[in-house]
């Protein structure tokens, strides 16, 4: 696969195009399993965008903050952050890990709105789920059917935390999220300081929500 300079179009867009994230969800009784949060966020990023006044950009304010919220609640964006760091994280500050997160969230989040907005009714079907033996990793299998019929296979990793579960990392037909960015910033890394990389993706996360 050919890699766009420290952003991969291809990836983003499949990702974010397939609308599959996860939400917390405190339950009283046994806990839902990985695949059960997963097409429980399915429905819930489903209903948000088929709303009328999403389709409207002078009425999706608050529905776009919901959309946030989901996006916010779903995905572990500091482990997410860590991984695609890569051995550099360590060297990170407080400080630097936070705006590094923080904008790394902001790309993410503020690309979504924007794919999502041409969201044509693709289908999701869930194929399988894989949980370590230890029960601190799982893998949900799905297959995204496009509208012109196209099916990409994408798998989500899941680990758990604060009661539910939350996804660290996309798999686009093999294609890891985590190690696609891992690549590109470690390349990026070699000859710039963190403050660098993070001005980058800030750059880039303030060019996205212009879209």
């Amino acid at each position: 696969m050919k890699r766009n300079a420290l952003f991969p179009a291809f990836v983003l867009s499949s990702f974010l195009g397939a609308a599959v994230l996860i939400v917390s969800c405190a339950c009283a009784q046994a806990a839902p399993s990985a695949r059960e949060v997963l097409e429980s966020e399915v429905t819930a990023i489903l209903d948000i965008i088929r709303k009328p006044a999403y389709a409207n950009p002078a009425t999706r304010g608050p529905l776009r903050a919901d959309l946030e919220r989901e996006v916010r609640k779903g995905f572990d964006f500091d482990e997410f952050s860590s991984r695609t760091a890569g051995p550099r994280w360590q060297q990170f500050t407080a400080e630097q890990k936070r705006q590094f997160s923080n904008a790394f969230a902001d790309l993410l989040i503020n690309t979504y709105a924007g794919k999502i907005s041409g969201y044509n009714g693709e289908k999701v079907a869930y194929t399988g789920e894989r949980t370590s033996a230890k029960g601190d990793r799982a893998e949900v299998l799905t297959v995204v059917t496009l509208k012109d019929g196209k099916k990409v296979p994408v798998a989500y990793r899941l680990l758990p935390k604060d009661g539910t579960w939350k996804v660290y990392d996309v798999l686009i037909e093999n294609i890891s999220l985590v190690k696609n960015y891992r690549t590109q910033f470690q390349d990026i890394l070699k000859n710039a300081s963190p403050e660098d990389l993070i001005a980058r993706i800030r750059a880039k996360a303030d060019e996205t929500a212009k879209k």
